[in-house]
């Protein structure tokens, strides 16, 4: 039976936000991921890790509905979006944040039209919109830079914009593409903090892939102190129970699982993977 899981409204709710059942996708004759299954519970930090080329970006891609599966199904908030309209599909984005890894700021607009341009395809009023900008960019601690543009900020304030503009529409569900690529260590803990306070302030939903075993493990093992706005070990060297791992390895899954279970594999594979 399904544990229940607190929803971010007060509620138990048992439905997966995101399943895979038996996915697998080809290009060029090359599977990419091999029949794939795993599910996502609300309130959940799902940290996918795993060898480059291991089909991680293109998982993330395929639960935002910009790729279709060859074979297998793909349920996101309960609706199956394999054989979903492309209108419907937008009408399901609305609940999804993206965090890409190059940030894919627009360079010609300000940080805060940037941060509001969901809010402004969807038409929100002006002010209300520029409310919510800073409401976002105070999330993040960057709201002093509300006017400048992508140019002007170094790569982890680009990152940070980034995380503001995902979190902005109040997401269901947050998908972090190598939030931390590219940076260096001490930026690296700054945005891994942020999805940290994503995940202890917000309890949304999210899918994190990461290259760096240190951001993973630090993620799983502090939680965000609202009362001294940093992040913190947990005590008695616990771990985040709502923080599990899915590991890929040449498209197919070779661990799904918590932090616990993952440190005290035996596989020679995960094991030569983690040291």
């Amino acid at each position: 039976m399904a544990e229940e899981t607190l929803s971010r409204d007060g509620s138990h709710d048992q439905a997966p936000v995101v399943v895979f059942d038996h996915v697998s996708i080809t290009f060029d004759l090359k599977p990419v991921l091999d029949d794939i299954s795993f599910t996502v519970a609300p309130g959940e930090t799902r940290i996918i890790l795993g060898p480059a080329g291991g089909g991680k970006s293109v998982l993330m891609k395929l639960t935002n509905g910009l790729l279709r599966p060859d074979s297998g199904s793909i349920h996101v908030f309960g609706e199956e979006i394999s054989s979903m309209r492309e209108r419907d599909i937008f009408r399901l984005r609305a609940r999804i944040g993206m965090v890409f890894q190059e940030s894919a700021l627009f360079d010609s607009l300000s940080v805060e039209n940037n941060v509001a341009y969901r809010l402004h395809e969807e038409r929100v009023p002006e002010e209300e919109a520029h409310a919510r900008v800073v409401e976002a960019l105070k999330f993040v601690e960057l709201e002093k830079a509300i006017q400048k543009f992508p140019p002007e900020l170094s790569g982890g304030m680009r990152r940070r914009v980034s995380i503001a503009r995902a979190i902005i529409s109040r997401p269901d569900l947050i998908l972090y593409d190598s939030p931390t690529g590219g940076l260096d260590p001490i930026t690296s803990t700054t945005i891994i903090e942020l999805v940290m306070k994503q995940r202890d302030v917000s309890h949304t939903t999210s899918l994190l892939i990461t290259h760096r075993l240190q951001d993973a493990f630090t993620l799983a093992m502090h939680r965000f102190n609202p009362q001294t706005g940093a992040m913190e070990p947990l005590p008695n060297g616990g771990v985040d129970e709502s923080t599990k791992f899915l590991v890929l390895n040449e498209g197919k899954v070779v661990f799904d699982g918590t932090t616990r279970e993952l440190v005290r594999s035996t596989d020679p594979w995960l094991r030569e993977y983690l040291s």
